[in-house]
């Protein structure tokens, strides 16, 4: 979605990558035509719809995919009432798609809860309405789409979706800050504020970006900080380099290809060498032990963040292993615990 929105879809993945998409995509689809949260997970909401939204981006049409994929996702997604009962994090992203009002069908007010992470939403950004966003509008709601009440589906959420139940004081918490914040905000003096809100957030996601080699933390955080490099500038280094990190995710398996967290190679290898070396193994293994220790001693994180790193909630992480690789920086403890157990053994 964040690259159908930039432009930059084909750039990233030609033909012969969204073939491999799609049918990751389609192995995975339920017997009930939704999608789940993870491969064996039952139908949601929020995994259908955007798995549907992704097929269509992808070039299917309404009633094509392998086994009638789309129409039997439409089905299912329809039968639950329509995308209008798709959880939080799903709003949000439909809104920046322009599938939903964002101002007023997001549950979490956009000025507060948001501000950290949806820049493109508190911003009140909407990508391009293209004829595709246009059929999506027609295909995947229950009424006509000018017509729907956004404000009484905020607090919708498919039952597939609800692990834990709001209790009212949270519902009347929203809704009160909603009524009584949004008008304001955008006047002055508030609007100096949320300007504000927007300029700290750039300047920790730029910094973040900076200190782990534009990996960032993880894929949700990676696609919604890449298209609010994009709105900020479109033609900016931050954007271009964010662009160029995206393969680190890209994983292609036996059923297709697919997006991982952002890889867990150096703690994979720590543990593949201590079941190598608890084996011994020394003898028939020495190359592979050899080449893996020294993939393990050079991810070693070698310096601490940049700059006042205290100030952007950020710890020293100097001599500490990442739960990936050096480039993406971010200690994890128990990575640090056991990457050194090959090299003491």
């Amino acid at each position: 979605m964040c690259l159908y929105i930039t432009g930059h879809l084909d750039t990233v993945f030609p033909a012969e990558y969204r073939r491999e998409i799609l049918r990751y995509i389609y192995c995975h689809q339920n017997e009930d035509g939704g999608w789940g949260f993870h491969i064996e997970g039952h139908s949601t909401m929020i995994s259908t719809t955007l798995n549907y939204i992704c097929v269509r981006i992808l070039g299917e049409r309404p009633d094509g995919g392998r086994d009638n994929a789309c129409a039997r996702g439409r089905k299912w997604i329809r039968d639950q009432g329509g995308v209008t009962s798709i959880p939080s994090w799903g709003k949000t992203w439909l809104s920046i798609f322009g599938l939903l009002i964002g101002q007023e069908a997001i549950e979490c007010p956009q000025s507060f809860g948001s501000s950290l992470f949806f820049f493109p939403s508190i911003q009140g950004f909407v990508g391009p309405i293209t004829p595709l966003v246009l059929e999506l509008r027609e295909e995947l709601f229950l009424h006509p789409y000018n017509e729907i009440n956004w404000k009484k589906v905020r607090h919708l959420c498919a039952k597939e979706d609800l692990y834990y139940p709001h209790p009212p004081i949270q519902d009347l918490m929203w809704d009160t800050l909603y009524i009584c914040t949004e008008p304001l905000l955008p006047r002055w003096p508030f609007n100096k504020l949320r300007q504000r809100v927007l300029e700290v957030t750039m300047k920790h996601i730029h910094y973040e970006d900076e200190n782990n080699r534009f990996i960032t933390i993880g894929c949700v955080e990676k696609s919604l900080c890449m298209l609010a490099c994009w709105v900020e500038n479109p033609n900016g280094d931050y954007f271009k380099k964010d662009l160029a990190r995206i393969p680190d995710y890209i994983w292609v398996g036996e059923d297709g290809i697919k997006m991982q967290t952002f890889g867990s190679q150096e703690w994979d290898s720590a543990f593949a060498l201590q079941a190598l070396l608890a084996c011994n193994l020394t003898n028939e293994m020495g190359p592979t032990l050899k080449k893996g220790h020294k993939y393990v001693r050079e991810s070693q994180v070698k310096d601490n963040p940049s700059g006042d790193f205290k100030s952007m909630f950020r710890h020293i992480s100097k001599g500490s292993w990442a739960f990936a690789d050096q480039d993406h920086g971010w200690q994890v403890s128990d990575c640090s615990c056991d990457a050194p157990n090959p090299g003491v053994r």
